[in-house]
């Protein structure tokens, strides 16, 4: 494998801010990165830092250059392991794209995926953030993944119960407690990742927005392929494409709060948008708490919040990583100050 020195990080993160990697390897198969761990480059190569692995970069908010070793994932592959009766199994690598992943799923005659339509990123992150996107999480579809230990380079694989999915979570964001633990946060680099795709299909409607299309278009069954073009259009509709204005998505997580807590806010605002969860508490819509701080459309220097949606962050040019996170870190406390709530940031900050 070459290590390549000095390069460029702007095309690799979906912000488009500025910083370098002083050493870079592509990962594009699995027997290279673990001959390479075997040889004696890797320990003149980690002396200093565990590598950094970086998959599409659309989750990522550099505030510097990176200095330890850049592990790239570009394995690539799809493939149908399995179809039964009640799904079908399906597997691809941890470099492809995530989008082009749901979109070929479709084109195959799998469904199961389409409401995760147009999340950007690649196969790999899918299950270290366990995205998620109108009333389907990864964890919903998710069979197992083969991954790779960055101390030992032995491979193995987890299954739903060995991630430890939550809400935008996973084993793979948690380091272990006291060394100990299933923590895997810097010590692993997922290769592929396999879904289940249950049959019969069912599709998944329950939101405000997929009702509205329905009621439009008068379509009260839709099929796999007409919510995935809904969803798509919704999200274009409201999220700035990062090919052309440089965001991370989402950049809160939708806090929870108890039935009490909630009944606070509401007595104070009632117009705030919730929804209950099946475990008793609240789910907040984040977008609208920053928008009634007055944030949307404001910025710090060069980062700010998006005109349509108060959730988004944006790179209005030239923006760096410490005035994306001086903005978020003001908007942490307006929300703090208003509602007592803490939003927590989605996406990895180095």
């Amino acid at each position: 494998m070459v290590v390549e020195n000095n390069v460029a990080l702007q095309p690799y993160n979906s912000f488009g801010i500025v910083a370098r990697a002083q050493r870079l390897v592509r990962v594009r198969d699995e027997a290279d990165l673990i001959g390479l761990m075997a040889s004696a480059d890797w320990n003149a190569l980690t002396r200093e830092a565990p590598p950094f692995v970086l998959g599409g970069g659309s989750n990522l908010v550099l505030t510097g250059d990176i200095k330890p070793l850049v592990l790239k994932v570009e394995i690539r592959g799809r493939r149908l392991l399995e179809e039964t009766a009640r799904g079908w199994l399906v597997e691809a690598g941890a470099g492809e794209n995530w989008h082009d992943t749901v979109g070929w799923t479709l084109e195959q005659g799998w469904p199961g995926l389409e409401n995760l339509a147009l999340i950007p990123g690649c196969v790999g992150a899918s299950p270290v953030q366990n995205i998620g996107a109108y009333g389907v999480e990864l964890q919903d579809r998710f069979h197992e993944l083969d991954a790779i230990d960055l101390q030992t380079g032995q491979s193995f694989t987890l299954d739903a119960a060995q991630c430890g999915f939550g809400y935008r979570d996973s084993v793979f964001k948690h380091a272990p407690a006291g060394g100990k633990g299933m923590g895997l946060a810097g010590r692993a680099l997922i290769t592929r990742v396999r879904f289940w795709l249950p049959r019969p299909w069912k599709p998944v409607l329950g939101y405000a927005d997929l009702e509205r299309r329905m009621a439009e278009t008068g379509m009260a069954n839709p099929d796999a392929r007409q919510i995935f073009d809904w969803i798509c259009a919704i999200r274009r509709a409201k999220l700035p494409d990062p090919a052309v204005i440089g965001n991370a998505g989402s950049f809160f997580k939708n806090p929870t709060v108890s039935v009490e807590q909630c009944a606070d806010i509401i007595a104070r605002d009632p117009k705030v948008v919730h929804y209950p969860m099946a475990d008793g508490s609240i789910k907040l819509a984040a977008g609208w708490l920053i928008d009634a701080c007055g944030w949307k459309g404001r910025g710090v220097g060069n980062a700010g919040v998006y005109e349509k949606q108060a959730l988004v962050l944006v790179n209005r040019g030239g923006a760096t990583g410490g005035e994306v996170m001086t903005l978020a870190k003001a908007i942490q406390t307006s929300v703090y100050e208003r509602f007592g709530i803490l939003l927590e940031p989605e996406p990895v900050v180095v």
